[in-house]
């Protein structure tokens, strides 16, 4: 009898043995990121920081849940306190909100295998029937399947190969789990959310960044955005066709962006490492996204497309509203858009009131060749024009052919993080950091840059779009030493000329300009030319400075001198 169970036991184990050996052995993909992100240590902390899943909803209308990881929500609070933005905060711009609400469930560090166990039960809590779950997930399913983060999924899209194995590290260590391939958590995901009466909508990742080798294998010294086609993105595109379920080909939208743009440019979309994005390259992204939701001709989305805030564009297809300055233009004629502050537009109404020398912008151009916009605010910076989005109604508006004046300084100089948060870094260097910008009972966090750095940001989004951009450096203000009118050569004339060597803009040199013309007036008399203060100007102060322009122009060489009077 103990023979025939000492028998039995070494064929179980055996079988056991066997069993084992069967399953097939599979290769984790590699992780490409190289970049530590949240791990899941602490779920609780995770939930009370991501909203309630549905608390977004007003009354009966429709919830866009947004399932996704660090590139759609940075970190666990996703406020940028880093410097880095997901997309998904600034979705909700793209839709009527009054209609339908936009929802951010996603969470850094979360891979398709790990959201799914770990953060998909809470969410189903919330979908209802009715609504829109968009899935774009991948950039964390890589590493070890069972030790590290434990994220790993298998690649491709199989629907049977799996791989059992027993959790060494973490929460959940100990635990024996089952990990199936990418395209089956996405499957899963889109079974479930239609099992609740709502819409899946599978996106692809976003871009990395990368530098691109050259024929020698080294790398270069510039950026370029990294397809995922032939992965992720083909992978959730393969099981939307399989399972007849919008898709929206983010990273090839986005991409085909960052092929527009420079180097430098391309490089700022991102902030701190290769993947995770900058407020710029989240707006871009988000942008990418509802435009690949207008674009689709899946019927299911019809209804979800009519939430949304666009307009037709002039091939009839829609696209979403961009803001604007407002410019009339008109058949053969450029456009020449003014920027900056209070000493380029002010009141310009009392003639004994004070003027920016924008209002003259008459008498500096012919008209009937060129068309002028001032697009100048008083009181701003060039860190406060990006910011409230000015800067971008010059940029959505500009035109091969166009020519865009930049005037900053006066404000640029105030403190960075207190005030009115106007301040930027002194000087022209690349660098920035992160402040904590609470304006009018509304806190946020923002990244700062050099004075140097606004400007070549203008300059470079000028010249993609075909555009001439034209430095002009600030105003002088009305103070003197030795019978002289006070010269800042040292600081913004100085940081004007290091930004003009640099990028090769065309420079006005208003400042000195008008300097010198003072300087020959003489103090006493030069009262005559401003009003208030010593910065603002008067009517008689703002046409000087208009004349100023038309000389730097002419001394310029600039093609804009050909459109003066």
């Amino acid at each position: 009898m103990m023979k025939r169970t000492i028998l039995l036991t070494l064929c179980l184990a055996a079988a056991g043995t066997m069993a084992l050996a069967q399953q097939p052995e599979y290769r984790p993909m590699d992780d490409e990121n190289k970049v530590v992100d949240l791990t899941l240590d602490s779920l609780e902390k995770v939930r009370t920081a991501r909203p309630k899943a549905g608390s977004s909803r007003k009354g009966n209308n429709p919830v866009l849940f947004l399932v996704g990881n660090s590139t759609m929500r940075t970190g666990t609070l996703g406020n940028g306190d880093n410097g880095q933005w997901g997309w998904g905060f600034f979705a909700h711009n793209f839709f009527d909100e009054e209609r339908i609400t936009v929802e951010n469930q996603a969470l850094g560090g979360t891979s398709s295998r790990t959201f799914y166990n770990q953060l998909w039960p809470d969410v189903k809590k919330g979908i209802r029937p009715g609504d829109w779950v968009v899935i774009e997930l991948g950039h964390n399913d890589n590493g070890p399947f069972d030790s590290g983060r434990c994220r790993a999924t298998i690649r491709g899209i199989s629907a049977t190969d799996s791989v059992v194995v027993t959790l060494k590290e973490g929460p959940n260590k100990g635990k024996v789990e089952t990990v199936w391939s990418y395209g089956e958590y996405m499957r899963k995901f889109v079974r479930e959310t239609r099992a609740l009466g709502a819409h899946p909508i599978l996106m692809s990742l976003t871009p990395r960044k990368r530098r691109p080798a050259t024929d020698g294998g080294e790398e270069a010294s510039g950026w370029e955005a990294v397809r995922v086609g032939e992965t992720f993105g083909g992978w959730a595109r393969q099981i939307a066709e399989e399972m007849n379920v919008p898709f929206v080909d983010l990273n090839e939208l986005s991409a085909s962006k960052y092929d527009q743009m420079s180097s430098w440019k391309l490089n700022y979309h991102f902030y701190l490492d290769n993947i995770h994005t900058s407020k710029f390259g989240a707006e871009l992204n988000a942008r990418s996204a509802a435009e690949g939701l207008l674009a689709s001709t899946h019927p299911e989305l019809a209804p979800l497309k009519e939430m949304m805030l666009s307009a037709a564009a002039a091939e009839g297809a829609l696209q979403p509203i961009v803001p604007t300055t407002g410019v009339k233009r008109e058949a053969g004629k450029p456009v020449v858009f003014i920027t900056g502050d209070s000493t380029v537009k002010n009141t310009d109404r009392d003639s004994t009131g004070m003027w920016g020398w924008g209002s003259q912008a008459f008498r500096v151009f012919d008209t009937e060749k060129i068309t002028y916009i001032n697009c100048a605010q008083a009181g701003r910076s060039c860190r406060t024009y990006i910011r409230e989005g000015r800067w971008d109604k010059v940029v959505n508006d500009l035109q091969q052919g166009d020519f865009v004046l930049i005037q900053f300084g006066h404000n640029d100089i105030g403190e960075l993080h207190r005030g009115k948060h106007r301040g930027e870094i002194p000087g022209t260097a690349d660098t920035s950091c992160v402040s904590r910008v609470v304006l009018q009972n509304e806190a946020y966090n923002e990244v700062v840059y050099s004075f140097g750095w606004y400007l070549k940001k203008m300059i470079d989004d000028c010249r993609q779009k075909g555009a001439t951009p034209i430095l002009v450096s600030l105003t002088p203000r009305n103070e003197w030493a030795d019978g002289k009118i006070e010269r800042r050569n040292d600081s913004y004339g100085k940081w004007y000329r290091e930004v003009v060597a640099e990028t090769g803009c065309v420079f006005v040199d208003l400042h000195n300009i008008t300097a010198d013309a003072l300087d020959a007036i003489g103090q006493e008399s030069a009262k005559d030319y401003y009003n208030n203060d010593h910065t603002h100007t008067s009517l008689r102060g703002a046409r000087l400075n208009a004349l100023g322009i038309a000389i730097g122009l002419r001394k310029s060489g600039c093609e804009l001198a050909k459109y003066l009077k």
